[in-house]
């Protein structure tokens, strides 16, 4: 029989080059159309040189929501938070820098980092002393802020939080497209076409025991969150992860103000024993359970998620 023919080395490089550029070209594509699905929800603010996208509603104290990883502000927004809260409060959720609307410049995103990069904007907004509401990775943020800034929040209210290092590989597996140089080719390329093939799966497991809510999809707009410049975003607060847990948990005692933590017991992405953990080093805090809850508690068990921001709102303890 004839030798199959090989390709040469000089082929194969040329090969996957073209693959990646067309890989490029279809995810650029795909981030025009999802930014003309779904254009900016709100305003603007500038601070420090970076441009922060929120969201604005109702009248009243002043909570400020502040999403998870991967998210942006219609997970509030789908989930009926905001409508919710804005009854009696004025509402603020924003994009994190490099999710939605936001921009993110440079690395080195820590939640401190972020923090102050808030307190800027909220200072610009005129706003004193507000109520931190933080959902999964935004908790770590909520607590840098009350850590770093106590005398300038009147409570917090942690959701689904990730508290204290565990060994846990998916700060490893998601950190690529924030490696420099590489990270970029990365996230311009292969993370949006993966990340569009997990989407049901990732879906299932956030919401994990509870089934995904009837309608999410369209709440939720996905494909604006599956671009690049997000996934990066994304790809650099997973590698910041566990070594923020491990600074903010020193200090944990530090705080004062009224506490209100929510976790649902059924949590995939994070063990309830992470929710309880936080309890037991803050007693005067207090614990709303999801009995048999995902970690998408302001969606599954929105009743749990509020009774914990109006306990944290009220300053009621214990």
């Amino acid at each position: 029989m004839p030798d199959t023919p090989r390709l040469s080395t000089a082929a194969k490089i040329g090969l996957a080059a073209a693959a990646l550029g067309a890989a490029a070209l279809f995810n650029r594509q795909q981030t025009r159309q999802a930014e003309a699905e779904t254009p900016p929800a709100g305003k603007f603010v500038e601070v420090d040189g970076v441009r922060l996208h929120y969201v604005e509603k109702g009248d009243g104290p002043v909570l400020v929501l502040i999403h998870g990883m991967g998210a942006l502000v219609q997970d509030f927004l789908g989930s009926g938070l905001v409508e919710r809260l804005s009854a009696g409060n004025r509402v603020l959720a924003f994009d994190r820098p490099g999710y939605g609307y936001s921009e993110r410049p440079g690395s080195g995103w820590t939640p401190e980092k972020q923090a102050g990069l808030l307190r800027a904007a909220l200072d610009t907004l005129g706003v004193k002393r507000p109520v931190l509401v933080g959902h999964s990775w935004g908790t770590l943020v909520a607590l840098a802020y009350a850590l770093d800034h106590p005398d300038e929040v009147a409570g917090l209210a942690l959701l689904s939080g990730y508290y204290f290092p565990t060994a846990r590989p998916d700060p490893l597996l998601l950190s690529g497209p924030a490696i420099p140089y590489a990270g970029a080719v990365v996230a311009n390329t292969v993370s949006p076409l993966v990340a569009r093939a997990t989407k049901p799966a990732v879906f299932r497991k956030i919401f994990a025991p509870d089934p995904v809510p009837e309608g999410f999809e369209q709440l939720f707009p996905s494909r604006l969150a599956m671009r690049p410049g997000q996934l990066r975003a994304a790809s650099g607060d997973a590698a910041q992860l566990q070594l923020a847990a491990i600074r903010l948990s020193k200090r944990y005692r530090e705080l004062t103000l009224p506490i209100a933590i929510a976790a649902g017991t059924g949590d995939k992405i994070v063990a309830f024993d992470q929710a309880e953990r936080l309890h037991a080093a803050l007693p005067h805090s207090s614990l709303h359970v999801g009995e048999d809850a995902g970690h998408m508690i302001h969606w599954v068990r929105p009743d749990v998620a509020v009774a914990a921001i109006e306990a944290a709102s009220a300053g009621r303890v214990g």
